[in-house]
């Protein structure tokens, strides 16, 4: 069985004014999901300067100051029907909530919703939520601040 080709991607965690999360709903590969934007890397592209595009493109959102790298992700999945090993550098930024203007989006990519979360909406919900532990990962941000390292999440 051949080995999956890796997709290098940016993925943001978009924090509002009232520590809200910004999650996306996406209806793909016969599943429904909320994410965090974000996505592949073009050639030469930086995983940041990646992360702030991907802002741009699914969000509408302009010159946002893309903050620290607090976690990394590993996994296989099916994208567009081919199977492949995606590894997420996951970076956080602050905007107004007024600053999202989905409709001025270029790129939807299967984006169904655009939806605000608080942490304990977050932690409760029966809805698959991608990274899974997120609520712990922005809880442990809100509280401690930048960790000297990225936490690894679980694929």
């Amino acid at each position: 069985m051949p080995r999956p080709r890796t997709r290098d991607a940016a993925r943001v965690i978009v924090l509002d004014e009232n520590d809200r999360v910004l999650l996306l709903r996406y209806d793909d590969d016969g599943g429904v999901f909320w994410a965090v934007p974000g996505g592949a890397l073009e050639p030469d592209e930086t995983h940041a300067a990646a992360a702030a595009r991907e802002l741009r493109e699914e969000l509408g959102l302009d010159e946002v100051s893309i903050g620290p790298q607090v976690a990394l992700r590993s996994a296989i999945h099916t994208l567009f029907g081919e199977q492949v090993a995606q590894v997420e550098q996951y970076f956080i930024t602050r905007v107004r909530a007024q600053q999202v203007r989905p409709e001025r989006a270029t790129q939807a990519d299967n984006i169904r919703e655009w939806r605000w979360w608080g942490l304990g909406e977050l932690a409760r919900t029966g809805q698959t939520v991608y990274p899974v532990g997120l609520a712990g990962l922005i809880s442990a941000y809100l509280t401690e601040g930048t960790l000297a390292k990225p936490i690894r999440l679980p694929g």
